[in-house]
């Protein structure tokens, strides 16, 4: 660290970073002190300091977590605007994989229920820490950059109404469905196959045919990582298990299903003498899944081994070779799981679906999430090529969403830039998720600002100079010419890996974001991307784009072949489809991840790709977000170890670099980053200025702006006021572009303006509602001052003086006083003599103590027992300010002396009371005392 370098919470600051290095350090001088979080502006900047590296990153790990005042900031700030506005809220979390971005959105979804949810003990938010204790281990996973990798996409959809949360919903975005059946070196399949296997008891491994297995003897496991932390995966397995309980789905179900997963790995179909294919090892495995599915291993070999053709007409069943039926139990395996994770996450959202659905973004379990209709989403995107049919089912989608709702604060935790070695189709889209993300960023903060500028005639002294990744995003999403657009086409002519990557070179030849590896791979090609350049090995695209599972195989879960419920239930819309129409099967294919729509087209192929599924939903996403009012929080990783505490400048600098963060600095410390409709303008700050000075007409709305502004100068002035950020303004041809010291000077004294308005209406309305009581007040308190009896004031006690040594009481009468109260007189003088008494020999000549309180009342010449019926002399209490609870004249019962002196036990509507003995007096007749 540079000797000197000070901590900056602000980067706009005057003198503050104007190169990268100095971001670099600024961020650095923060760390190095404990803190984590630093703006620029409004956008937030986070360093992960890899100090939860052991955390499950879920709302209920993150308890113990320290709250930052900085997301609590843009929280607040989230629902001001929302309760202000009615306008929806989205805060953004970008970053590389690792820079902790699932992490501080637990952070702030728990500091959101703080604020406008009622806090973690209500139950939505039990459901919703539920839900992501069950998720996270579903959908995370070890990469070589990040322990706890997620491999599911957020959308946290919390809806707020006047301040208050009153639903929550999640939209996941599942991609990574290869790592189910491989995973890369030096990385782990998903986290639940480690913790099922190291918690289970013997009793359900017995049950669930695992008994004897580990990690190394599973082969969708053994081929990555297969170190493990059992103490931890047992305890995380033990409370994802109590989750599923709490979301009322059945363990059981669950682990059946994830069982087989794992045991349809180790069966391996090998080539065999004659036309049907042999497993190797024996069928073990295979009975196994069976049996866990609730089919029979004759029926799912079948499924596996099968095919059905449709050739013009006829249908015609082939055998499937050894290769084909293992990319068959492949694909099973990949749809087990993925479907079983949208069930899990339907299940989820329907325990938070309070009322109507109405309020809803879209309705299926797995879906996308969408906003109205046809707004375009501003990037280079289309939905691929699958003609008039994916045309209309986006019309569909579209006119489903229309009447959309407002109100929403929504938390976005989506897939970060990734750079593996090798880099498969899923770390395409993966990245093709960050770049869009980048471009809403760069289209939000820079474009828009720079190009409204110059649109209105405002010069800037600042020139920003950003990157615009729209060549990289056409070069991987356009209409026709996009790599997944070619992908879709060359999987549907069956195409090859190297038929594909020669298609590509030539179309983008001279496309300056493609290049070819050194290594002259014939089925890999490389793409200048934002953050950095990463080489993809194309040879399995085509297989993973197609995504399909063939009707034999689905059949196999039809109710009347298979007994186990929730396998059924996992294709039940494509079930319900094939079995429509007969016969069945007949050659159909459907995808492997479950849609939202089962049509078929030409009764042969499903309607889209796993890239064309993908990038419709991100599309709608960007629908959602670009009716939203953004708030950005900006993540980096401290170093590329993991190491807690450790701070690689390399590595900082190459992610500021990336993420554009001194182009950021620039802008929000000299330009003018803000902009709002004159109309909006005077709406937000005409309490600035006496009401009767302003104009209130449309033709002079500049004019109360340039007042406004006036005015606002004034209070800097008489305040004092010096900022640390540079305050200007002008005026264009429809907007007020504000720099952001401008900005949050006019919202400091907007609120204090307000606090003001508010503190004198309370006062006035407090002072008029007394003065208005007061007569009834002053009459009450009169009356109680005339109605109170005078009590004569209470004599001191006076002291009993010791008695004299020479006043000697007669020893016979002592002796019979003791006799009469059942007293032991010598036993007492013997105590005091062990005791070393000094007053035994005064007690002696003096008379015996008062006896305890006597269980009767004496009344003439006979003992009255309790209970008794007295009458009351006057109320009870007199005195308190309270309203008496015994009145005069009134009956009460005694039931006994009271442990005060002088006072009895009154029995009145279920209260027991001490009441002074001189309050009462024998009722006259009807006595109920008993004669003793």
């Amino acid at each position: 660290m540079t000797g000197g370098a000070q901590e900056v919470e602000d980067l706009i600051t005057p003198g503050g970073s104007t190169h990268r290095d100095a971001v670099a350090q600024d961020t650095h001088a923060r760390f190095c002190s404990a803190h984590y979080f630093t703006n620029v502006g409004p956008i937030l900047l986070s360093v992960n300091p890899y100090h939860e590296v052991g955390n499950a990153l879920t709302l209920t790990s993150t308890r113990a977590a320290v709250q930052s005042p900085h997301l609590l900031r843009v929280v607040h700030e989230a629902v001001r605007q929302q309760s202000e506005t009615g306008y929806p809220q989205a805060i953004i979390l970008s970053g590389a994989s690792g820079s902790g971005k699932t992490y501080t959105s637990m952070l702030l979804l728990r500091q959101l229920f703080d604020v406008a949810g009622g806090g973690p003990e209500t139950d939505a938010f039990k459901h919703l820490a539920a839900a992501f204790t069950v998720l996270r281990s579903l959908g995370s996973a070890k990469t070589r950059s990040n322990s706890e990798s997620s491999r599911i996409g957020h959308f946290i959809e919390v809806q707020v109404t006047d301040g208050a949360l009153y639903r929550t919903k999640i939209h996941c975005y599942f991609l990574d469905q290869t790592r189910v059946v491989r995973s890369l070196p030096d990385e782990k399949n998903y986290h639940i196959f480690y913790q099922m296997l190291a918690g289970l008891t013997q009793e359900e491994r017995v049950k669930l045919h695992l008994d004897g297995h580990s990690v190394r003897t599973l082969r969708y496991l053994s081929e990555g990582d297969v170190r493990q932390d059992e103490a931890e995966d047992e305890r995380r397995f033990e409370a994802w298990k109590n989750c599923l309980g709490v979301l009322g789905i059945p363990f059981l179900d669950v682990v059946r299903v994830l069982a087989a997963v794992l045991l349809l790995g180790n069966v391996t179909f090998i080539e065999g003498q004659g036309l049907e294919v042999d497993i190797q090892g024996g069928s073990h495995e295979l009975k196994s899944v069976a049996a866990l599915l609730g089919v029979s291993s004759a029926s799912l070999y079948r499924g596996l081994t099968t095919r059905t053709h449709n050739v013009r007409g006829q249908l015609v069943k082939s055998m499937c070779d050894a290769n084909m039926s293992n990319m068959t139990r492949d694909a099973l395996a990949k749809a087990l799981y993925c479907r079983t994770v949208a069930t899990i996450v339907r299940r989820a959202n329907s325990l938070k679906r309070l009322g109507s659905t109405s309020g809803t973004l879209s309705s299926d379990s797995n879906e996308s999430v969408h906003h109205q209709g046809d707004v375009a989403s501003q990037h280079a995107s289309t939905v691929g090529t699958a003609g008039s049919k994916a045309s209309k089912s986006m019309s569909v989608l579209n006119n489903a969403v229309k009447h959309a709702t407002d109100g929403f604060i929504g938390i976005l935790d989506m897939f970060g830039f990734e750079d593996p070695k090798p880099s498969h189709l899923e770390h395409l889209c993966i990245n093709l998720c960050a770049e869009t993300m980048q471009h809403f960023y760069n289209t939000h903060i820079f474009k828009s600002s720079i190009e409204s500028c110059r649109e209105e005639g405002i010069t800037c002294e600042v020139e920003v100079d950003y990157v615009d990744n729209v060549p990289c995003i056409d070069l991987i999403s356009s209409l026709r010419t996009g790599l997944l657009s070619m992908l879709d086409v060359e999987g549907s002519v069956r195409g090859t890996p190297e038929s594909y990557i020669q298609k590509v070179k030539v179309q983008h030849k001279g496309n300056s974001r493609l290049f070819e590896p050194k290594a002259n791979h014939i089925r890999a090609f490389g793409i200048h991307h934002f953050a950095s350049r990463v080489i993809y090995d194309a040879s399995d695209f085509l297989d993973t784009n197609r995504d399909i599972i063939s009707d034999d195989l689905v059949c196999v879960f039809h109710k009347q072949s298979c007994n186990f419920g929730f396998a059924t239930h996992l294709f039940g819309s494509e079930l319900k489809a094939l079995f429509s129409q007969d016969p069945v099967p007949r050659g159909v294919s459907f995808r492997i991840s479950p849609t939202s729509h089962t049509d078929l087209q030409n009764g042969d192929e499903p309607v889209s790709t796993l890239t064309q599924d993908f990038h419709t939903r991100l599309d709608n996403l960007l629908r959602t977000l670009v009716h939203a009012k953004p708030h950005f929080v900006r993540c980096l990783r401290s170093n590329c170890a993991e190491k807690p505490g450790l701070f690689d400048r390399a590595t900082v600098i190459k992610q500021i670099r990336a993420l554009q963060v001194l182009e950021t600095v620039n802008l929000m410390a000299g330009g003018y980053p803000h902009r709002m409709r004159f109309k909006t303008f005077n709406l937000r700050y005409r309490l600035l200025v006496p009401f009767k000075k302003l104009r209130r007409a449309e033709d002079k709305t500049v004019e109360d702006c340039k007042l406004i502004l006036e005015y606002f100068l004034r209070s800097l002035e008489d305040i004092n006021k010096t900022s640390t950020v540079a305050i200007q303004w002008a005026l264009g041809k429809r907007h007020i572009f504000l720099s952001e010291g401008a900005r949050q000077q006019l919202e400091m004294l907007r609120i204090e303006m307000r606090h003001r308005a508010a503190t004198l209406l309370q006062a006035v309305w407090r002072g008029w509602h007394f003065r208005r009581r007061w007569p009834t007040l002053k009459r009450n308190l009169e009356l109680r001052l005339r109605t109170r009896p005078v009590r004569p004031r209470p004599q001191p006690i006076a002291g009993t003086p010791p008695p004299d040594v020479m006043d000697r009481c007669d020893q016979k009468t002592i002796q019979q006083t003791c006799s009469l109260f059942g007293l032991d007189l010598k036993a007492n003088l013997k105590a005091c003599e062990r005791n070393d008494n000094p007053y035994w020999s005064v007690w002696q000549e003096r008379p015996p103590p008062v006896p305890p309180s006597r269980s009767y009342t004496i009344t003439g010449n006979h003992k009255m027992g309790y209970p008794q019926t007295r009458v009351m002399k006057r109320n009870f209490p007199e005195e308190g300010g309270g309203d008496p609870v015994l009145l005069k004249g009134e009956s009460v019962v005694v039931v006994g002396a009271s442990a005060r002196r002088g006072h009895l036990l009154v029995d009145h509507q279920g209260h027991t009371y001490h009441v002074p003995f001189q309050y009462m007096e024998l009722k006259p007749s009807g006595q109920p005392g008993v004669n003793i």
